[in-house]
């Protein structure tokens, strides 16, 4: 079999157990574990990092219990603004979108910008033209409604608040994050990639971006490490959290565990939430967060999948 690692995230915050049933928290594992098992066969079978972290992601865009793709949340306009980003560490390649709306699978249309256009990043109706020239699925704008979203759109406009992907909206399952999706791997001829997909965060105004797209902010891969991160948006671009692992382990030396903890840290200390996930050429996993959960989970070619929630 062929050596691998993936891990996998499907956002990190308020995620109190004595909020959260058995079951719901069965029915966030089973999603995880259908991401990686989607990977792991990839992987196994001797496919790409860069394959294997977009299928994951596609994964969890598609299952409505996730802040992404068709679970993403409305803005204070009632519309559907998700963003995404992809990059691959052997080349040091990467593609991004942000504020699209009709894209079914957004991580998609970000390979495709990394693949198929001169540029990196690209927003907002550019971004939506360019998904209809290369062919990537759209869907009307009733494909991303779910009644849960726009329940929570409306309890933020009624308290006057905008609510980050990390924040407790959700009645249904307590307080929980229903954030940012992403997925990095590392495969078996040692190339790293990393992938990240987010909705937003409810009642957004004024066009706000966070970090997902941001290259080096919350996606990042290189030859050293591959990280996708979820969380704050606002402080992991204040901090450049996904380059900052791959930074101390060039210039000072650190283990995955040690630059991502320091990296968690960091962030923490300067008022964030949230987590990140990473893995390093050597197949090492690091999965840190300073929130009270994060869905999240793993697989190897020497290990079963695991999907993780508090510990």
């Amino acid at each position: 079999m062929a050596n691998f690692a993936l891990a996998v995230h499907g956002g990190a915050g308020t995620i109190r157990k004595t909020e959260t049933t058995l079951d719901q928290e069965e029915e966030y594992r089973r999603s995880i574990l259908a991401a990686l098992e989607t990977g792991r066969k990839i992987l196994a079978g001797g496919g790409t990092a860069l394959d294997a972290v977009e299928a994951c992601v596609v994964v969890l865009e598609d299952d409505p219990l996730f802040n992404a793709g068709r679970g993403s949340v409305f803005t204070h306009e009632g519309k559907i603004e998700m963003d995404a980003a992809i990059m691959d560490g052997k080349r040091l390649k990467a593609g991004a979108i942000a504020a699209v709306r009709n894209v079914k699978n957004p991580i998609r249309l970000a390979r495709k910008v990394m693949e198929e256009s001169p540029h990196i990043f690209l927003l907002g109706d550019g971004a939506d033209r360019f998904a209809e020239e290369v062919g990537v699925d759209l869907c009307d704008s009733t494909y991303f409604f779910t009644e849960r979203r726009w329940n929570e759109l409306e309890n933020a406009i009624a308290a006057g608040k905008v609510k980050l992907d990390h924040s407790p909206l959700d009645p249904r399952v307590g307080s929980k994050p229903l954030g940012t999706v992403g997925a990095v791997a590392l495969d078996s001829s040692g190339c790293l990639a990393a992938a990240t997909s987010t909705g937003g965060m409810t009642n957004k105004k004024f066009g706000r971006v966070g970090d997902t797209p941001i290259i080096g902010a919350g996606t990042y891969a290189d030859d050293l490490s591959a990280v996708s991160c979820t969380g704050h948006g606002e402080f992991f671009i204040l901090g450049v959290a996904a380059y900052d692992v791959s930074a101390q382990m060039r210039y000072k030396n650190e283990t995955l565990a040690a630059a991502t903890a320091k990296t968690i840290g960091r962030i923490g200390h300067i008022g964030g939430e949230g987590g990140l996930i990473a893995v390093d050429s050597k197949g090492n996993i690091a999965m840190p967060f300073n929130s009270e959960g994060m869905y999240r989970g793993y697989v190897t070619s020497a290990e079963a999948p695991v999907a993780l929630i508090y510990c």
